[in-house]
């Protein structure tokens, strides 16, 4: 048999493969999330009555409740502007992800994986935050009136928290597969973009929030 090895600069077959996979998901998330920014300029008003109630694919309740966390960063970022309290908060975060970990244990989850969603869940709120800082800093006319409180929101983040971990334990099978997760998540990031209406910013942060929902290498 030939055993020869291939020649020099020639990419194995097996990495090759894994690569051309890799690539493939990327641009499939890369394109859903293109097109669907493109749609929100152009579903009518009226249409918004008869549209589904939520996001589509096996991971469309997942991904809701994804943006309804990213719609609370717009709360805190309303609580925080013109106040001295910071945007990072360390301490804060590293509790988040504490009580993460323990909730995930409990789950039967990987408490590290869950802590890395979570983490970019708390990234992409970041996100939110300083655009709507800038933007109300460049605009004042535009800056929130009211002050919500923190301590209410820091509830509705916890009961998130329980709902998103439940969702992670629901989905571990679509999830479990890069192409066909990707696949999903394209379908069900791409409806929520246009379901709920989110601007550019919240389409960035959305971006954030999902990357590590499904595993970074092909499986």
């Amino acid at each position: 048999m030939d055993r020869r090895p291939a020649p020099a600069g020639r990419v194995p077959r097996k990495a090759s493969k894994q690569v051309r996979t890799s690539t493939v998901a990327r641009g499939i998330a890369a394109i859903a999330l293109t097109v669907a920014g493109t749609m929100t300029l152009t579903v009518p008003a009226s249409a918004a009555g008869s549209a589904p109630s939520g996001s589509l694919g096996r991971l469309g309740a997942l991904t809701d409740l994804v943006v309804d966390r990213l719609r609370v960063g717009d709360d805190v970022a309303a609580a925080k502007f013109g106040t001295d309290s910071p945007i990072d908060d360390p301490a804060r975060e590293e509790q988040v992800l504490a009580q993460v970990r323990t909730q995930a244990g409990a789950l039967g989850l990987d408490p590290d994986a869950a802590a890395v969603f979570f983490r970019d869940q708390i990234s992409a709120s970041k996100v939110v935050q300083r655009g709507l800082f800038a933007r109300w800093t460049a605009h004042p006319d535009e800056a929130p009136v009211t002050r919500p409180d923190l301590g209410q929101i820091r509830a509705r983040l916890d009961r998130l928290t329980t709902e998103l971990l439940a969702q992670l334990k629901a989905t571990v099978d679509v999830r479990a597969r890069r192409i066909p997760c990707t696949a999903q998540l394209a379908l069900a990031a791409g409806s929520a973009v246009v379901l709920d209406r989110l601007d550019e910013l919240h389409r960035q942060a959305l971006g954030t929030a999902v990357h590590s929902v499904c595993p970074a290498d092909p499986a």
